[in-house]
């Protein structure tokens, strides 16, 4: 199917040549046609086209997805029934049970999209309704053949969305990409899913289409030059290895644009420094010579094994299968897929590749995996959680003793799992078996994983755990259960502040709060300014009693500011030294809470169990803080010519530029003069260009990126 070739197709006549060029023109075909060409006449779009060559054209798309002959005529009668006088006895009784019931399909999801989707002229957020939408759609919508018709629906209209309003454009592009292409997605048909995207990202980020299409006008020689030199040393070493010309064909490609631009956001990256932007695809007769390809890419090529996944041994729920990997070809970075004929087609086609189906409503084809679209208490913010992580990143699958699979997102842990199963899972989860081992609940799990849950009488969530986690769900219901347990520690820990600043006992400061109904003394504990007013307060109150005039003329208030070891306190008494008890020693950014002791502070995490006991045991407390400096986490490959100190010397270039290396892992090209160097690193500057251009003075930088982002947090 040309896609540019249905966009500007405008007439009845054309629109029919085309349909009948995509499917065979069966009796069936041509009733149908002529059927919705009486039931819309004298119907017009806004664009002024006969109405007629939307169905049409809708129905060119599905044909040229699946031979399914009822949902091409499905689409021909899609608007039939909620834009005429005809209902779907009629339908049924013209063409019988199949196409009726897909009809109905149909104009169902319109029935929910009026009701659930805000109207296109409110100013308000589109994206709350449209997520409900989604929802009620995936809940109601059981054949699977429906949502196929309905994705070539929005496809036509996003095609001829020109002709409408800019803020009816925006609104349907949105609505689109929130509800649409995550479908498309699941059901594993990436084309529909790659145009759906495209076409809301040109209407959406105009902006952003227009400086990545730029690039690619620009860069387009060098990018083509690129991929043409690659593909013929992959096409001369499978040749030198015994491979006849018949046995694959390798095709290339450049990401779409949509999901460039997501990569730019996530990484903090621009277009030139995203990683796989240049791709091959090779393409072979059965999976054991999907094998020996990988093998001889391997050896040919140098490859980044953090990016290897095997999704022909364990496939995708969707029913994708590829082998990716990403290698270095002359200090460039290609993302190279593996994969037959068959699973090519899968893979472009999802669910529509392969399916058999019967005639009959009943009959009808359903995929219990949808439910997974389905997500449980999904907030607005929890939206986009699911879009970095479940939508947009590549999946593993992990079973159950039992073999029950779970798709979960990369990187996923053994938590994640846990909450996958139910909540109360993970809630309550202690330890766990993967392939019969035990280990820890924050270790990450691979594809093909067998993961046994065991479980405590209770609830036994770490909170130190949560950034460990990758799902939403798993963080959501960890941080509810997280948040209480602060709250209560932090009422206890402003109590025990309070008492320490004002030399008190810490009843007598928890008997006032008490009398004055203080709600929110919790957040004493973390917001210096409510500390402040509360002392204050406390002062005005006892002052106005005689007995405590020479009290507060001997004792003057005054909480004092103290920097010591990257940490913030305020006391009304000095604080020069900290110590890190041996029991928790939080990292910077954890919560953490102070023990005065002989003007040493001794800190903790607040879920540090001995911690807890100290609070209840009302011993004197600091308000503490981390001191407000950024720490921005890096990831970088550089090239590094071979030779003695040479990495050692890069290395020490790195300490004076005071970046400190959290890891490193060294590989070897194959002409044995260069190695390709991966090193994590932490640093202060959030430049990441300014970066970029220090270290390159010294070393040639392939690739660098921020870590500490939204996506990978």
């Amino acid at each position: 199917m040309d896609i540019q070739e249905v966009k500007h197709i405008h007439d009845v006549d054309s629109a029919i040549n085309y349909l009948y060029s995509q499917i065979a023109p069966s009796d069936a075909l041509r009733n149908a046609l002529e059927y919705s060409k009486k039931a819309h006449q004298n119907q017009f779009r806004k664009s002024g086209e006969p109405y007629i060559v939307h169905p049409i054209l809708v129905a060119s798309i599905v044909a040229s997805i699946t031979n399914d002959e009822a949902m091409a005529i499905s689409a021909l009668l899609h608007d039939v029934v909620e834009d005429t006088e005809i209902n779907s006895e009629e339908i049924k009784t013209v063409f019988g049970e199949d196409v009726a019931h897909l009809v109905e399909g149909l104009t169902k999801i319109d029935l929910i999209r009026d009701a659930e989707l805000i109207p296109s002229n409110s100013n308000d957020r589109l994206v709350v309704s449209a997520l409900s939408f989604r929802k009620m759609l995936l809940a109601s919508i059981k054949d699977v053949r429906v949502l196929v018709v309905k994705l070539c629906d929005r496809l036509h209209n996003m095609l001829t969305l020109d002709a409408l309003s800019e803020q009816k454009q925006q609104r349907i592009a949105e609505e689109t990409l929130v509800v649409y292409a995550p479908i498309a997605h699941r059901l594993g048909i990436s084309f529909l899913k790659n145009l759906l995207e495209d076409i809301s990202f040109s209407y959406l980020f105009k902006e952003e289409e227009k400086q990545i299409s730029g690039y690619f006008e620009l860069n387009y020689h060098a990018i083509e030059m690129r991929l043409a030199e690659f593909k013929e040393s992959i096409y001369k070493i499978l040749v030198q290895n015994g491979f006849c010309e018949d046995d694959f064909e390798i095709l290339s490609r450049v990401k779409h644009k949509y999901s460039i631009y997501l990569k730019m956001q996530r990484k903090g990256v621009g277009i030139e420094e995203v990683l796989d932007l240049l791709a091959v695809r090779i393409l072979t007769q059965d999976a054991v010579k999907c094998y020996n390809i990988l093998g001889l890419i391997h050896l040919h090529f140098q490859p980044l094994s953090s990016r290897f996944k095997d999704y022909i041994a364990v496939p995708k729920d969707n029913g994708y299968k590829t082998i990716h990997t990403t290698v270095f070809h002359k200090s460039a970075i290609f993302e190279v897929q593996i994969r037959t004929y068959d699973m090519h087609k899968t893979a472009e086609l999802g669910v529509a590749a392969h399916w058999k189906y019967k005639s009959g409503g009943n009959n009808s084809i359903k995929l219990d995996w949808l439910n997974n679209l389905s997500y449980q208490n999904e907030s607005v913010e929890e939206f986009y959680d699911l879009i970095k992580n479940d939508l947009y990143s590549e999946d593993i699958v992990v079973f159950s003793p039992k073999g029950q699979p779970f798709t979960l997102p990369r990187g996923a842990v053994v938590l994640d799992f846990a909450y996958a199963v139910h909540t109360h899972v993970g809630n309550h989860a202690k330890s766990a078996l993967v392939n019969k081992t035990k280990t820890s609940l924050i270790n990450e799990l691979h594809n093909g994983d067998i993961v046994r849950i065991e479980l405590d009488d209770h609830i036994v969530t770490k909170c130190s755990w949560i950034d460990a986690v990758k799902t939403s769900k798993a963080k959501t219901n960890m941080k509810y259960i997280c948040n209480a347990r602060i709250k209560e520690i932090d009422s206890k820990a402003s109590i025990n502040i309070v008492a320490t600043a004002m030399n008190l006992g810490a009843s007598r400061v928890e008997e006032w709060f008490d009398k004055i109904g203080c709600d929110k003394k919790a957040t004493i504990a973390v917001d210096i300014e409510h500390l402040r007013e509360i002392l204050y307060r406390y002062i005005a109150e006892i002052s106005q009693n005689n007995r405590f005039k020479n009290f507060l003329s001997r004792h003057r208030f005054k909480l004092k500011q103290y920097l010591v070891a990257n940490m913030e306190f305020f006391s009304t008494t000095s604080v020069n030294d900290v110590v890190f008890d041996y029991c928790c020693h939080p990292k910077i950014g954890d919560e953490i809470m102070a023990f005065l002791e002989k003007n040493k502070a001794h800190v903790h995490h607040k879920m540090c169990r001995n911690a807890i006991k100290k609070v209840e045991a009302r011993e004197p407390m600091v308000f503490v803080r981390w001191e407000r400096v950024n720490v921005y986490n890096y990831n970088m490959i550089v090239s590094l010519q071979s030779g003695i100190g040479t990495l050692a010397e890069f290395l020490n270039f790195l300490a004076k530029l005071k970046i400190d290396i959290t890891q490193i892992e060294l590989g070897k090209n194959k002409n044995e003069t260069t190695k390709y160097c991966e090193i994590g690193f932490e640093t202060k500057e959030a430049d990441i260009n300014l970066l970029r251009g220090k270290i390159d003075q010294k070393i040639k930088v392939i690739h660098l990126i921020r870590t500490d982002d939204a996506y990978k947090n």
